[in-house]
């Protein structure tokens, strides 16, 4: 350098990269700022800055990067990305902050107010739940606002004579258990749907059960309304309906019970204020109270990941009130609450007991069901979060690493798993509370011939990355309620990848049950298709003819034939020549009579018994 210069400037160091196997670890601190980020990865800044546009809708050389965003990017280019959060010491003053939090608060009855009922519609898939539903928004948003209710975030709030009612969406497939059961923890009233001309179906007895469970755990604060719907359709019996609702243990009012029966009909609009009636009613008895001026807490209904804002979820506070700018935790991850919108889209300032939001500026996508509860600022909010993470890390690293007893039984599976064909999944949904439902009908997919292996299930659109990764994994993509990314067809054709989306999860079920009986033999199966007796035998030139009449079916040329005399097997081959009268025929119907030979067969006699059979192959059974 020339004298008086200033020392040059050195490059920026890139983070230290680790190796772990063939996997390469990439060690980061938060906050992960774009410029940072381009460096470790290696990348021009605006390329990275482009990529992020397409993701998250915006962004700039000094924006900061949500977690989950980074993870994905991180991957795309062969790393696998480590933040490195406050250590030990931080993470055990949050420990103490949680464990002060998690302390129960009791409220003086001065304090409480009522609060609207939370209500879970549950029901046999086609009975109507989801055109009880429509039916119930509808008639609550007037007719310059239809649009709104599209709006789709797992729960909804109307009014009915000046009083608000929340509805949860859960879905009606009997899959759902998991997710119907969790509705019903934080619901008030469950209001069951039988269809008038159906009754009692299979998931109507699932969800009656769940709804009995939760009315014997909870009598004081939980309530069943029974909504017969399809009262419009021919054979509907409405008595028949109550009658097997008797066997069942929930009699109705009028037979004599304690449940509320309320006949509908969800297409042609009829009986619903009559329901929302007897909702109210039931909440009367329920005397539904909460405390508005607490720290709010709650319930996460469902999660996802928009593109455009970054994780969202919806919640339902269960008490207290959330408002924009609190800091909010759930599990391993945390929220500074940067908006909130209802279900019909309009921004809200503050949300009281019973309100359902949907909330954005989480760090994650938070599990369907789990609590919510507010913290102090977001910085307790994130080692809170942070303190759960690495307990669930260090549950999942003990699990895996503890010794575990493997029985006779066990080793013999093991053995027999090693041995059975494997079909792989790559599973992307379009929020949480979906990934949770798919998974537990795909774990309900048991075979022994064939195993299952989900390689990854996430949230959000179908990626050229995702077809790369399945095209790496031999496995197929199935996306749930979601869309796929432009060029992803080209690029599935190209890599031979299977992509199957599907709106319906038990239609999805269904097809990946085919799909794993198609990796196995087919099963032969034999199918007559036809008889001939013979009533006469023919000299030829060389050897004999059968002069047959067709008993049964039909007799095809090259068809494959045995010859039975009484319960004998003469002769098993195929049919060498067909005639009628003189001329060769193709096929040769039953009451018609016909020449047949079985290629240099010649030993026929009256009364024998010529059967056609064809070799066909099935799908076989798991």
């Amino acid at each position: 350098p020339l004298p008086g210069a200033p020392p040059p400037v050195a490059p920026p160091t890139p983070p230290p990269v680790t190796l772990r196997g063939e996997i390469k670890i990439l060690h980061l601190k938060p906050p992960i700022v774009v410029r940072d980020f381009a460096i470790a990865l290696g990348l021009k800044p605006f390329k990275l800055i482009s990529e992020l546009n397409q993701l998250v809708g915006f962004a700039a050389m000094n924006s900061t990067i949500e977690e989950p965003i980074a993870q994905k990017v991180a991957e795309k280019y062969g790393f696998l990305l480590e933040i490195k959060h406050r250590g030990d010491a931080a993470a055990q003053q949050a420990a103490a902050k949680e464990k002060k939090a998690k302390k129960p608060e009791e409220d003086e009855a001065a304090q409480l107010a009522p609060r609207p009922p939370v209500v879970c519609i549950l029901g046999h898939v086609d009975h109507g739940k989801t055109s009880l539903l429509d039916a119930i928004r509808k008639a609550n948003v007037a007719a310059g606002e239809a649009g709104g209710i599209t709006q789709h975030i797992g729960a909804y709030q109307i009014e009915h004579n000046g009083r608000k009612i929340t509805f949860l969406d859960t879905p009606g497939h009997a899959a759902f258990t998991k997710m119907r059961a969790r509705g019903a923890s934080v619901t008030d009233v469950a209001v069951l749907v039988i269809a008038a001309d159906d009754g009692f179906m299979p998931q109507t007895e699932e969800a009656l059960k769940i709804v009995l469970a939760e009315k014997e755990n909870h009598p004081e604060r939980f309530a069943l309304v029974v909504a017969v719907n399809k009262m419009d359709v021919k054979g509907a019996n409405l008595d028949q309906v109550k009658k097997q609702m008797q066997q069942r243990g929930v009699a109705p009012e009028d037979w004599g019970g304690d449940t509320i029966t309320v006949p509908v009909s969800a297409t042609k609009n009829q009986g619903i204020g009559d329901l929302l009636e007897m909702i109210l009613l039931q909440t009367d008895v329920l005397e539904l109270k909460a405390n508005p001026k607490a720290e709010a807490t709650g319930v996460v209904i469902e999660s996802e990941i928009d593109f455009g804002r970054g994780p969202l979820a919806t919640v339902i506070v269960q008490r207290g009130t959330l408002r924009v700018g609190d800091a909010i935790v759930s599990g391993p991850n945390f929220a500074k609450v940067r908006a909130m919108f209802d279900d019909q889209g309009n921004k809200l300032k503050e949300a009281p007991p019973s309100t359902p939001v949907r909330v954005i500026g989480w760090s994650g996508t938070p599990e369907s069901g789990a609590l919510f509860r507010a913290a102090k600022n977001a910085r307790e909010a994130e080692a809170l979060a942070e303190e759960e993470s690495l307990r669930l890390k260090k549950a999942a690293t003990s699990a895996a690493a503890a010794p575990k007893e493997v029985t006779v039984e066990q080793l013999f599976a093991n053995i027999a798993a090693t041995q059975a064909k494997v079909l792989k999944v790559l599973i992307k949904t379009d929020v949480f509370g979906s990934s949770e439902a798919v998974r537990t009908i795909l774990e309900g997919t048991k075979s022994q011939k064939v195993q299952l292996e989900i390689v990854s299930i996430e949230v959000g659109l179908v990626t050229k990355n995702d077809v790369l990764m399945a095209s790496a994994a031999g496995a197929i993509i199935i996306g749930f309620h979601t869309k796929l990314e432009n060029g992803v067809t080209p690029l599935a054709k190209h890599h031979g990848v299977r992509v199957e989306t599907y709106d319906i999860i038990y239609e999805m079920g269904d097809k990946v049950r085919e799909m794993m009986a198609d990796l196995l033999d087919p099963d032969i199966k034999e199918n007559k298709t036809g008889a001939a007796e013979v009533r006469q035998v023919f000299p030829l030139a060389k050897g004999f003819v059968a002069g047959c009449l067709v008993i049964e079916g039909k007799i095809n040329r090259n068809s494959s034939a045995r010859l039975r005399r009484g319960r004998e097997l003469v002769h098993e081959g195929r049919i060498a020549t067909l005639k009628r009268f003189k001329d060769d025929a193709n096929e040769v119907r039953a009451g018609l009579e016909c020449g047949i030979k079985l290629g240099d067969f010649n030993g026929y006699a009256a009364g024998d018994v010529i059967e056609c059979y064809e070799i066909v192959k099935v799908r076989a059974a798991l």
